[in-house]
């Protein structure tokens, strides 16, 4: 089984690099409305398929310290409905003509999209442009989402083994600037916010002039301008947004925590190292080192822990590139019987053998071929391509990035790894937390 998964990764690895050597750059033409909307047109008629794709500039990082969880919770607000749209009907139209709908939050982003039928644009569109700044914000509204994040933190943090990883870790790894908390928020801010500070945010916030809109796939360019006019134009421009500037204080060495946790069956052992921001010149050769380190079965981690010692059931690196700086989490949960420091040890000596030798010809180009296959999957359909385009523009103000990207991960060095492994890994500023199931407490 697997020898045919690793020829399999193989063969997908060795189409992807050829897909990237005959890849074709997205065309686009884009232009800003009268009230500061940025608009991207991508056309593809290759398919009877639109996504719209509208993404604000505001993330957990844009929150008050003391009501973390806002650009989460109007992830949710933004399917009550407006005036001119019945309550909860907007997941319903869309789907009654064959499409879908959804949103996503990040610490530096807010991301609603459509993927509709052709012939469907034109509702996509209206729904987008009467949430902008027509969404209704009022006692049932808000009564409603602060029940369905509560739940949702429930049953994806509170109740999950090792489900408070993420916002300890950031606690500690940014501590007192605004990546120190996590999209989820804090339920008791949701609960005592009142409905005029989220009017206060949505009208500061989802504004056009804070918004990028990418219309991807099979459309008249004539007849998009006119919607564009007639549902978006019309939307009022908002004050100019002021972002906060990164304040972020230098780590003075390790930072440890033991949280016993009830949930968990197994001991698990969370590192995470500051990391670099998204587009850094670092950013892609740290992406191929902690492919290399952790991504599959012939990782070298995985190797090491899991099959060779025996260590591991898991053991992989979440990568976080981050608008204003980034992180790396090495996670290692032990195999039943063993020891969770032996595993942090392991995973310690895995990426000091990086520093001292650097990773292997082979390794490297994996590594590129990861990086290939990465690239192309995020430009196969029309709503790959739409989110890579806002995402361009809104991160780096510069929308043809989703063509040199690959360029910039073909300029690495196989001697970069090494070096970043040593710049970002060989230090002891790392924050280190053990969860250790109730039942080993003792």
């Amino acid at each position: 089984m697997r020898v045919s998964r690793s020829f399999l990764l193989m063969f997908v690895a060795l189409c992807s690099s050829a897909f990237a050597q005959n890849y074709k750059p997205v065309t686009f033409t884009e232009f800003d409305l009268p009230n500061g909307l940025h608009v991207i047109l991508h056309q593809d008629n290759s398919a009877p398929i639109v996504s719209t794709v509208l993404q604000y500039r505001v993330g957990s990082r844009y929150e008050d310290r003391a009501r973390t969880g806002f650009a989460h919770f109007f992830e949710h607000l933004m399917f009550e409905g407006t005036d001119s749209i019945p309550r909860g009907q907007v997941g319903q139209m869309i789907s009654g003509v064959g499409g879908e709908v959804n949103a996503f939050t990040s610490f530096d982003k807010t991301v609603y999209y459509f993927k509709v039928p052709s012939n469907a644009m034109q509702l996509a569109m209206w729904i987008d442009a009467q949430r902008m700044r027509d969404l209704k914000i009022d006692t049932i509204g808000v009564e409603t989402q602060r029940g369905v994040v509560k739940e949702e933190r429930k049953g994806r943090y509170d109740n999950q083994p090792y489900g408070t990883w993420t916002e300890r870790m950031f606690s500690k790894l940014f501590k007192g600037s605004m990546y120190s908390w996590t999209p989820i928020g804090s339920a008791q801010h949701i609960d005592v916010a009142a409905i005029k500070e989220f009017r206060d945010f949505y009208d500061k916030y989802y504004v056009p002039n804070n918004a990028v809109l990418c219309i991807s796939g099979d459309f008249d360019p004539k007849e998009v301008k006119e919607y564009l006019d007639v549902y978006y134009a019309t939307r009022s421009r908002g004050a100019d947004v002021q972002r906060e500037v990164l304040n972020l204080e230098p780590m003075n060495g390790e930072v440890r925590e033991v949280v016993n946790d009830n949930k968990a069956q197994l001991p698990a052992v969370f590192v995470g190292y500051r990391g670099v921001a998204e587009g850094d010149a670092d950013s892609y050769a740290m992406s191929m080192l902690t492919d290399i380190l952790a991504n599959g079965e012939s990782s070298r981690m995985y190797r090491s822990l899991v099959d060779e010692k025996q260590l591991a059931v898991q053991a992989a690196v979440f990568p976080y590139a981050l608008e204003k700086t980034g992180a790396a989490i090495l996670v290692g949960i032990a195999s039943p019987g063993k020891d969770i420091n032996a595993v942090e040890q392991e995973m310690y000596a895995q990426i000091d053998s990086v520093i001292a030798g650097g990773v292997t010809e082979s390794e490297f180009k994996k590594a590129k071929n990861i990086a290939e296959s990465k690239f192309i999957q995020g430009k196969r359909g029309s709503l790959e391509k739409g989110m890579a385009l806002a995402d361009a523009y809104a991160m780096f103000g510069n929308t043809n990035y989703v063509n040199t990207e690959m360029e910039r991960f073909n300029n690495v060095k196989r001697e970069d790894l090494q070096r970043v492994a040593k710049k970002y890994f060989g230090t002891k500023n790392r924050v280190v937390m053990q969860f250790i199931p109730s039942s080993e407490k003792k």
